[in-house]
């Protein structure tokens, strides 16, 4: 048996990237999973390629920051599966410019899928596990910019210190319901989010893409490796399985040293 079997997982974000990675070694757990993502192709894509392999999931278009569809998604996978023990929030994007460039629009557009997604995805599950009696697992994706700060990223590193305090309160008000919450802290991963600000942040700062890579992303790091997909999803699926409460409220940097507590 898996360390998830018989759990229903409800993972943003999870077409591409991070949040696929974590949806297809939870699935190998035992999870039954909700794909929730934007991009319903993509949603769709990775639940087929889960069902291939002998799991079970379903992919749902999902915009975090719309109130009505998220209620509407995580009803139909309570419908569909009968539960969810598990939340992962992990929908994002980013956006880099120098803060006297950053658009009012832009600013707001980045708190809304960080935050509000967090907010309204947070809240729908809590109602549906406080109402089954069997608690469960919330796990927001944070960012070594939940503990520190990097140029170009106002909004993002705002939002991603931000979900540490909606962790941190959601894990004392659910501690009752047996609901746990935590903050994964990746450092960079070489995902497509990731991809596209190498180019941004050469033409922004004046330097190759080389050196973006080697100066700002990985500079920091112990060994000069980018943080994996593979990497995060481990750490989720500790946090996700873990027996008690011993680590509610805690955020875990998984950064290859860009940042130490």
């Amino acid at each position: 048996m898996g360390q998830l079997e018989g759990k229903v997982a409800f993972i943003t974000g999870a077409a591409s990237g991070i949040g696929r990675e974590i949806a297809l070694v939870f699935a190998l757990e035992g999870a039954t999973i909700a794909i929730a993502d934007l991009n319903q192709q993509g949603a769709s894509t990775v639940a087929a390629e889960i069902e291939k392999t002998g799991g079970n999931a379903i992919g749902l278009a999902v915009d975090v920051t719309n109130e009505e569809q998220v209620a509407t998604a995580v009803a139909t996978t309570v419908k569909a599966f009968g539960n969810i023990d598990i939340l992962i929030s992990n929908a994002g994007i980013q956006i880099v410019c120098p803060i006297e460039e950053f658009s009012f629009a832009d600013w707001k557009r980045m708190l809304a899928i960080h935050l509000d997604g967090a907010f309204l995805t947070t809240r729908a599950c809590v109602k549906q596990m406080v109402a089954s009696g069997k608690g469960g697992s919330i796990i927001y994706m944070g960012s070594v910019h939940s503990k520190e700060a990097s140029v170009l990223k106002a909004p993002y590193v705002t939002a991603k210190h931000g979900l540490i305090g909606l962790a941190k309160t959601v894990a004392k008000e659910g501690a009752q319901h047996n609901i746990r919450a935590n903050v994964i802290c990746p450092g960079f991963v070489r995902t497509p989010l990731v991809d596209k600000q190498i180019p941004e942040q050469a033409r922004t700062l004046g330097i190759s893409e080389a050196e973006v890579i080697r100066d700002v992303m990985l500079k920091r790091t112990v060994d000069g490796e980018f943080t994996t997909t593979t990497d995060i999803a481990r750490v989720a699926l500790m946090f996700a399985s873990f027996p008690t409460n011993a680590l509610t409220g805690q955020s875990l940097v998984v950064s290859h040293g860009w940042f130490m507590q």
